[in-house]
């Protein structure tokens, strides 16, 4: 059996390769063969890119090149290595005219597919728009990246989303929104692709640690002179050295010593052997909680409801930081028994998910065969 994802696999960010690749990998568990429709979101690379971050000042050129000529190497080697990816590009909406279809089901992939914020509006090949009506349509842990939409957003999107045969969201805001607002029943929450998969893959594929010494891992999405202020302040209470994840070239001027965008697997490893990640990234909360590294999470002031969903799902809110005085969080320890716990009970539901989909598609196949 063939199976197809879409999802935003063409963004330079490390949660959404790390995402990609767990989710090829959990449906290679169901599926014999498993491929990326090479979907390419004009903003998300070559002149789309750079335009994204020069904001229509050419001055910016010399600051932000370097990383976008590095971020080609690093994700393209990571992409070419891990990925199966299908060799037809589609640049546009109008691409999809010509989409040859060549699987037997078609997944919505997870991350925030379905974000119109993040998105700038919607995307219909992210809804599975251009597979054929009597094809198998689901969505593997799709994410809105917020509780409610606008009345316009469901009007443009709701005749796509009648066509899944089933979806299952990433957040639990996510059902009530389907429900409520688009009178879509067939839906229900599981992991992000990333969590479907055990610690002991990840470290299977990470490289071995590197830094010796305990550490604190700064992984910060959203430029805060406070999130910089409060970090210096946590080297001080615990005395470990803090290091700094840097995603760009100009982040290297910030406090920490610089990991300056490492591959992506090295995500997982340093993640996996801090002492703690101080972050406001829903991914690096993700991977410490499965990796047992106790995380300190700021919210980020946008798309904020994904990660504190999750740490209410794994009983550890208490590890959001209330505010950048907020210091006592280090006295609130993680139960990374009962975390584990809670990770392993959900892995089963997407593996439940994952066996009713391969069971439908077998059957689907069958029918077709008899007429």
């Amino acid at each position: 059996m063939k199976a197809a994802v879409i999802t935003l696999h063409t963004v330079c960010n490390y949660g959404t390769q790390l995402q990609a690749y767990a989710t090829q990998e959990k449906l290679k568990e169901y599926f014999d063969d498993v491929r990326f429709i090479d979907y390419r979101r004009n903003d998300t690379y070559g002149i789309g890119l750079l335009k994204t971050f020069l904001k229509g000042n050419p001055l910016k050129i010399p600051v932000i090149l370097p990383t976008l000529i590095w971020w080609k190497h690093v994700f393209g080697k990571f992409q070419k290595k891990y990925l199966n990816i299908d060799e037809t590009v589609y640049l546009t909406n109008d691409d999809f005219a010509k989409f040859n279809d060549f699987a037997d089901v078609y997944f919505s992939g997870s991350d925030q597919v379905w974000n119109a914020g993040w998105n700038h509006g919607i995307i219909p090949p992210m809804y599975l728009s251009f597979v054929p009506e009597d094809k198998p349509k689901y969505a593997y842990a799709s994410s809105f990246g917020r509780s409610r939409v606008s009345e316009e957003e469901v009007a443009e999107s709701k005749q796509y989303i009648d066509r899944y045969d089933f979806i299952t969201v990433r957040e639990e805001s996510g059902v009530p929104l389907l429900k409520e607002q688009y009178g879509y029943e067939n839906v229900y929450r599981i992991l992000d692709p990333t969590l479907s998969m055990p610690p002991e893959f990840w470290r299977k594929a990470a490289p071995p640690r590197k830094i010796k010494e305990d550490y604190i891992l700064i992984y910060n999405l959203q430029r805060s002179r406070e999130f910089d202020c409060y970090a210096e302040e946590l080297q001080k209470r615990t005395g470990m050295k803090l290091y700094r994840f840097c995603t760009r070239f100009d982040q290297m001027i910030k406090n920490g010593k610089s990991l300056v965008i490492p591959d992506i697997l090295e995500f997982v490893s340093l993640i996996d052997n801090a002492s703690i990640v101080l972050t406001d990234s829903f991914h690096a909360t993700a991977f410490s909680m499965n990796m047992n590294t106790p995380p300190i999470c700021i919210y980020p002031s946008d798309y904020s409801c994904r990660l504190s969903e999750f740490l209410n799902l794994v009983e550890s809110g208490h590890r959001h930081a209330n505010d950048f005085n907020d210091f006592d969080v280090l006295n609130r320890p993680v139960n990374f028994e009962r975390v584990n716990e809670i990770l392993n009970k959900e892995r089963k539901k997407t593996d439940d998910f994952l066996q009713m989909v391969s069971d439908h598609v077998r059957e689907t196949m069958k029918n077709k065969a008899k007429m």
